[in-house]
Order: C-alpha cells, then sequence, then structure tokens
C-alpha cells in the first residue's frame, strides 16, 4: 500500500469521526458502498481527485485537510505515522466529540478545570 493513500485514508476515517458519521452515512453522500470508504480509509483503495472533493464535501472539510501532516522522507519515500499521535486515538475523538456537545459557558467551565489539573 501507497503511504500517502494510508494517510489519506486515516485523515477521512479521523474526519468522520469527528463528525460522528458512519462509514454508511459517508457512503451514501459520496454514492458509493460502505464497503468502498473501508477500502479507502484502510488506504487499500486510492481516492481519486473527484471522490476526495466529494468526501471533503461530505466532511465539510477542504481537500487539503487531507494531507495535512504528511511528510515525506524523500530517501525512504515513508509517511510519519499518524497512527501513533495521541490526538488521533478514537478515545480523543469521543472526548472532543462530548466537549462540544456541552454548553458554551460549562465547556469554558470544564476547560478551565482541566488546565488546572494539568499544572
Amino acid at each position: 500500500m501507497n503511504p500517502i493513500d494510508q494517510h489519506v485514508g486515516k485523515r477521512i476515517r479521523h474526519q468522520r469521526w469527528m463528525k460522528g458519521m458512519s462509514q454508511q452515512d459517508l457512503a451514501a453522500r459520496c454514492n458509493v458502498k460502505f464497503q468502498q470508504v473501508q477500502k479507502y480509509e484502510t488506504g487499500a483503495n486510492r481516492v481519486s481527485a473527484s471522490r476526495l472533493w466529494e468526501i471533503a464535501e461530505a466532511l465539510k472539510v477542504k481537500v487539503p485537510y487531507f494531507f495535512e501532516g504528511l511528510e515525506i522522507d524523500t530517501r525512504a519515500e515513508r509517511e510519519t505515522d499518524i497512527s501513533t499521535d495521541p490526538l488521533f486515538a478514537k478515545e480523543a475523538v469521543d472526548l472532543v466529540r462530548a466537549y462540544y456537545g456541552i454548553p458554551e459557558k460549562s465547556r469554558t467551565q470544564l476547560l478551565s478545570l482541566a488546565k488546572t489539573l494539568a499544572a
């Protein structure tokens, strides 16, 4: 598998999780089967430019989002593995989603508490 395709797939999955969208939901919005979304997310299938545009529209992000954080070592042509980044862990995504479900005033108070506890 191509490391760029894998990176784009991970970014698709991450953004889908952030939006609380299932693979079926994304597939329906892009007129593909959910199995195709699975293949995109794993990097098993390459996403065409037009399909990436549709996915970006469905997820309400700009196309360059899918390439953010991509670092290729020109000697080895390896991708920096974003799976080790704690911000991409499912637990972190769930936490962020829950956080934005809290009313704004309470969010501000929760953030202040979290900063105090982290200090």
